[in-house]
């Protein structure tokens, strides 16, 4: 099943299609630019979606749910917003269908147009601010935190499975707070409940940071990100964090009595991740022969696979399995024994590969005779003989030793791709490489964007963390002053 997989060095793009695919992660759906979730794919995002909400509820935030349906006279409101949206919304005009009057199938009902449109969210501000106005009437109402797990609509002409689809799955944060202090803070407060899943679950350095002004998210006074860096060299926006300032509160007029009595606006957070994080997940550390899941979040953290010859043998070694998973699975792990009689052992052990499963354990006859067992690590790609006594204790350090190797060889790689570049031929140079360049800039919106379109190079971020970067210096564009550098990549 690996060589059905295109190399990553012959293809990258291809091999990421490939595992996405042949993993059994996601498929394209009937609908153009949608996509099927299958259940192997969705159970990463449910243990990504479990440990998300154990971490936002630690914090005070809690879950709701709101409409799907924003009035298309909402998204006016906030001029910035409905800018940064208006080309990606689908809208809804008609409520009805009817028979075909003249052949068969179903038509638009003209009589069914709606007084006014519907936009499908493409994220929930302005519904959820609008709904905020008869929440909060006094600073006791505040702070408010909630959060909601839902699919929203951005209209997407070029769609990659997890990376870019039209409709895909996340959570979005929306706070509400009496001061500007307490709202920034929730913002930084959530990028770092971000960094701690990123680096500690999905076993993914990140650099924590600002965007640039041209960067951060339409109606932001600040936003805050996490980057990530892909085995090709691009960088990928892992999870932002927006302090939204007053503009919402504004626009919805959203405001309440203060302790002195006095009227006050609102001040906003919003923050999210979303599905995007499975292909995060893959293309950080998959390799030729498929996926490699950290233990943290891998579905089946540990697969047995029987080997026989008859049906005596093939009793005696699953009874032993059997035992070991009850051992294993009382401390909290997920196991699978796959005792498919229709397969070979080599066909197993290549499709469990594929599916990035951590540890995959190996028992015959023979091994039962001697007490061993045959322990192949996903990761690495080692296999050792390892005695059953004791077996379930190993088994749970060696997870932890993965969890932690997969963390330093995307580390150890994100260093080799890091790099300082003081001159301007230097970067056009350097950007062709891939990586992080760190570069002094002006501060300049048209320098940003001149530098975007001559190399299609981007600022990631202003990093607050992972580098030291404020020093003077001169932008490596206008050569004028500068004092801090600032991490440039090509993104996905």
């Amino acid at each position: 099943m690996a060589k059905e997989v295109t190399g990553r060095s012959e293809n990258y793009s291809q091999w990421y299609n490939d595992l996405v695919v042949k993993a059994d992660l996601a498929e394209q759906s009937a609908v153009r630019g949608c996509m099927v979730i299958k259940p192997y794919g969705y159970a990463i995002w449910e243990k990504m979606q479990s440990v998300l909400d154990g971490m936002f509820k630690k914090t005070g935030v809690k879950n709701a749910y709101f409409p799907l349906f924003i009035p298309k006279s909402f998204l006016s409101r906030e001029a910035e917003h409905v800018e940064g949206f208006a080309k990606e919304c689908a809208v809804v005009t008609h409520h009805r269908l009817m028979t075909n009057p003249d052949g068969p199938g179903v038509v638009v009902d003209p009589t069914a147009k709606l007084e006014e449109e519907l936009v499908v969210r493409p994220t929930s501000e302005t519904i959820i601010w609008s709904t905020y106005k008869n929440w909060i009437h006094s600073w006791r109402d505040l702070p408010i935190l909630c959060n909601q797990w839902c699919n929203v609509v951005r209209w997407e002409m070029r769609t990659r499975l997890f990376l870019r689809t039209a409709e895909f799955l996340w959570q979005e944060g929306h706070t509400a707070h009496a001061t500007a202090e307490e709202a920034a803070a929730e913002a930084e407060r959530m990028v770092g409940v971000y960094a701690d899943f990123a680096r500690n679950y999905m076993a993914m350095p990140v650099v924590v940071g600002h965007k640039s002004p041209g960067e951060r998210f339409a109606g932001a006074l600040d936003t805050l990100t996490i980057e990530a860096m892909m085995q090709d060299g691009k960088a990928l926006q892992a999870g932002t964090s927006h302090f939204l300032g007053q503009n919402f509160a504004k626009s919805f007029d959203v405001t309440y009595t203060d302790k002195e009595g006095r009227q006050q606006y609102v001040w906003a957070s919003s923050w999210g991740v979303s599905t995007r994080l499975m292909g995060a997940l893959i293309m950080a550390h998959g390799d030729d022969n498929g996926l490699v899941l950290p233990p943290a979040l891998a579905p089946i953290q540990v697969v047995m696979v029987p080997i026989y010859k008859s049906e005596e043998e093939r009793s005696a070694v699953l009874e032993k399995m059997q035992e070991l998973k009850k051992a294993l699975e009382a401390g909290g792990h997920s196991v699978e024994i796959d005792d498919r009689d229709t397969l070979r052992p080599g066909f197993k052990f290549a499709e469990w590969e594929l599916k990035g499963v951590p540890v995959r354990l190996a028992m015959g006859p023979r091994d039962l005779q001697n007490g061993t067992v045959e322990v192949h690590r996903r990761d690495t790609l080692e296999k050792v003989t390892e005695p059953l006594e004791g077996l379930d204790g190993r088994i749970v350090d060696l997870l932890d030793d993965i969890q932690k190797n997969i963390y330093k060889k995307a580390f150890d790689f994100r260093e080799t791709q890091v790099r300082k570049v003081d001159s301007w031929d230097e970067f056009k140079e350097e950007i062709e490489k891939g990586g992080f360049l760190l570069c002094h800039w002006d501060g300049t919106a048209e320098t940003e964007a001149k530098i975007q379109e001559e190399t299609k190079a981007t600022i990631r971020c202003i990093p607050v963390d992972s580098f030291v970067c404020e020093e003077e210096g001169k932008c490596v564009y206008t050569g004028k002053p500068s004092h801090r550098r600032v991490i440039f990549a090509r993104s996905y």
